[in-house]
């Protein structure tokens, strides 16, 4: 069963359309949105938070019509969780307290019970051992963390994460990573961070002037790619991008390779340059 279907939804904002009309269907699984600034991503992520109502177009979550009925909505919004870029965390709260404020605004009105959630995401994000402290004593770490833990009260059936990993240090990304791999239901994470896509994502869709140009599985995105990415002493003629390895070679994406470079396998940010640099498609219903 799927747990998110777009129908032809966009969002326009006065005279700017910021996601054309687009149909997607979202699985268990964990979805990396990749894009450049002012994409799409954010407007997706928060049409399908509920945040915001699309223009055209019929929401589904969780087999609840976001776009129906006030009752259908509220019962879409019980199985989401949503991290937005940016968390604003009132003032003069613990951790422990602000994760219990959140939880009483999901009505979690037994108190033993939301207690028991609230410690529970905690050690979800390893932060057991600072749920006393105040939240402005916290690292800028351990406050994306705690922004996280919000998203996780009450395991939803839609986890939508806007650039989570923001401000977290090797070690916690991949802390993170570990957690996200082994939630059920659907993770859509937009990021800028392609190597995340590459170790986490079951799936990616590229979005880019609020289209989807891409939309697969990371092995189908690099293949994209193959043989369009090489390694010489000088770069390559029309590539994309070029720049110095640490090795003294210049890796070259795109372009007429040199007889003296060698082709090397693709990574996800090879990729996803190497798409955004073809020419963008006018019209039709992104899928």
């Amino acid at each position: 069963m799927s747990t998110a279907i777009l129908d032809g939804v966009s969002k326009t904002y006065g005279g700017t359309t910021a996601l054309h009309p687009t149909s997607l269907t979202l699985e268990s699984a964990v979805v990396g949105l990749l894009g450049p600034n002012g994409a799409g991503k954010t407007t997706m992520q928060r049409l399908l938070a509920t945040a915001m109502p699309p223009t055209t177009g019929r929401i589904v979550v969780a087999g609840h019509e976001v776009t129906g009925s006030h009752a259908d909505r509220v019962q879409a919004r019980r199985r989401i969780g949503y991290l937005p870029q940016e968390v604003v965390f009132p003032r003069g709260m613990t951790a422990f307290g602000f994760l219990d404020y959140i939880a009483v605004l999901k009505e979690w009105k037994d108190s033993g019970r939301r207690h028991r959630e609230v410690r529970r995401v905690l050690e979800l994000v390893q932060l057991d051992d600072s749920g006393s402290m105040k939240v402005t004593k916290l690292s800028g770490g351990q406050r994306r963390r705690l922004s996280i833990a919000q998203a996780l009260l009450g395991a939803p059936e839609l986890l939508i994460l806007d650039e989570p990993t923001t401000g977290l240090d090797p070690e916690q990304r991949a802390a993170l990573r570990g957690l996200l791999s082994g939630l059920p239901g659907t993770v859509l994470i937009s990021t800028h961070q392609t190597e995340d896509v590459s170790a986490l994502c079951d799936r990616v869709i590229v979005l880019d002037g609020g289209r989807v140009r891409f939309d697969g599985s990371v092995p189908d995105l690099l293949a994209t790619a193959a043989g369009r990415v090489h390694l010489g002493a000088t770069p390559t003629p029309g590539a994309v991008h070029t720049w110095k390895t640490g090795n003294g070679l210049i890796r070259s994406v795109g372009g007429q390779p040199a007889p003296d470079s060698s082709s090397v396998d693709p990574s996800v940010e090879d990729a996803y340059l190497l798409l955004r640099a073809e020419p963008q498609p006018t019209e039709g219903v992104n899928r």
